[in-house]
């Protein structure tokens, strides 16, 4: 129980870490392109990661031997990342945020694809009640479908992406390694991206922590979330996660002035009820 409690408040940690960075990047993209956004965060990253891997004593982790992996995992991630960030300033976060709670049933797909892993009943059921629920949220007609909504749910496929690569990586790869070569390449990309006109623009002196803070919520987020599940079950921190629905729709109400969607919150409770029946099912099978 002890565990449990302290899995639940690690996941906390993660919600504000995700909200805090939604607040960040709106405030910064009006400074900055999402590739320079994605450049300075990750140039941030990596002294923030080298220097904690100092004082753990981690930096020998670091390895060059799964390279590829490496590569396929951060393109699916810097995609993700960059798309995330442009759906934030163009829809309401409500909805960036449900859509993005559709990632896990494309990891379920491309873990057929790419790891091999079994298609299961109640997996498909839960990939197909799960798209019912993004037909809610973005209700497709000529009228009411936007383009934001068509990056956060490419936005959501990315990260599905680098989730199923990392879950690769992490069978031979140390958490000190991954962390290392995903700040590096997000970087090595980021400048290639925003360097391709020949103009890179640097942060106003007003930007600069709002990037420090893109970047320190992101590894924070992350960190956290990987903590809570250490601790505690799966079918009991995801419910924690889907918080972030209803505190990010109150953030843009007070913040951004954005109308409170129903909709949008009914079609994010069906993708959350299949997610949670999935995991559900998955550790009623696993014991």
């Amino acid at each position: 129980m002890h565990d449990t409690l302290r899995g639940c408040l690690w996941m906390t940690g993660a919600i504000a870490s995700f909200t805090v960075m939604a607040i960040a990047g709106r405030a910064v993209s009006l400074d900055l392109d999402t590739f320079e956004i994605m450049l300075y965060r990750s140039l941030i990253g990596i002294v923030l990661v080298v220097a904690v891997a100092r004082m753990a004593g981690t930096l020998g982790h670091i390895t060059r031997r799964r390279m590829g992996t490496h590569l396929l995992r951060n393109l699916f991630h810097f995609s993700g990342q960059n798309l995330w960030f442009y759906s934030i300033t163009v829809i309401p976060l409500a909805q960036v945020f449900a859509l993005e709670f559709t990632s896990p049933f494309w990891v379920m797909l491309l873990s057929a694809l790419i790891l091999s892993e079994r298609l299961t009943p109640n997996r498909i059921a839960a990939a197909v009640l799960g798209f019912v629920g993004i037909l809610i949220v973005t209700r497709p007609s000529p009228d009411t479908l936007e383009f934001g909504q068509l990056t956060a749910a490419l936005a959501a496929i990315g990260f599905a992406g680098s989730a199923v690569y990392t879950r690769l990586l992490t069978r031979t790869e140390r958490i000190t390694c991954i962390l290392f070569w995903l700040t590096v390449m997000q970087a090595t990309f980021g400048l290639i991206c925003a360097g391709f006109d020949g103009d890179i623009a640097l942060p106003a002196a007003t930007s600069l922590p709002w990037v420090a803070l893109i970047s320190i919520a992101g590894l924070v987020a992350h960190f956290c979330l990987t903590t809570a599940l250490s601790l505690a079950p799966a079918t009991v921190v995801m419910p924690i996660d889907f918080a972030r629905l209803p505190v990010i729709a109150l953030v843009g109400v007070a913040l951004y002035a954005e109308a409170l969607d129903p909709l949008v919150l009914l079609g994010a409770l069906v993708i959350f009820g299949a997610n949670y029946g999935n995991i559900w099912f998955e550790t009623r099978r696993r014991r």
